[in-house]
């Protein structure tokens, strides 16, 4: 039986520069995406940091801040910094757990899904330009990547999105 090539075997033996580039290219993508929101969130007198927290609550409604911090890889007193300005701007409410009334849930507020929407539609275009010129399989191994590049409790997390 003839050998069938692999899709991606010729990447199993990367030379550190084209690992070195996969760094440039997340490090600038980055960037350059988290730029489009920072409009958004300066007329609020918010952050990157509060972007990243009103995006994860918004996609799971009733996130206990425990996983939230795992995701975030935060302490409780740095995420405590986030957390207040959103309660006392109105965009985040906590709630207690059911099980477990110590737990504490975090939702959006009506005020918080609407900006957690805005911040969306500020990137939404730039993530549809480059998922268009990658074309089908370009964002199938994109999420493979990324999804590679992850530790757990991200993975976790995504999975219940």
């Amino acid at each position: 039986m003839p050998d069938v090539p692999v899709a991606g075997a010729s990447l199993l033996f990367l030379r550190e520069e084209q690992i070195r580039r996969a760094q440039d290219l997340f490090f600038l993508a980055s960037r350059d995406l988290a730029g489009c929101a920072d409009r958004v969130l300066e007329a609020h007198g918010l952050g990157r940091a509060h972007h990243r927290a009103l995006h994860f609550i918004g996609r799971t409604p009733g996130l206990p801040v425990s996983d939230l911090l795992a995701v975030l890889g935060v302490t409780k007193q740095s995420f405590a910094r986030v957390l207040a300005p959103l309660v006392k701007q109105g965009l985040v409410r906590q709630s207690q757990g059911r099980a477990d009334r110590r737990q504490r849930l975090l939702h959006l507020t009506e005020a918080g899904v609407t900006l957690e929407r805005a911040l969306f539609e500020s990137q939404r275009e730039r993530l549809l330009a480059a998922y268009r010129d990658a074309g089908a399989a370009g964002v199938e191994g994109f999420g493979r990547v990324m999804r590679g590049v992850m530790g757990p409790a991200a993975k976790k997390l995504l999975d219940k999105t």
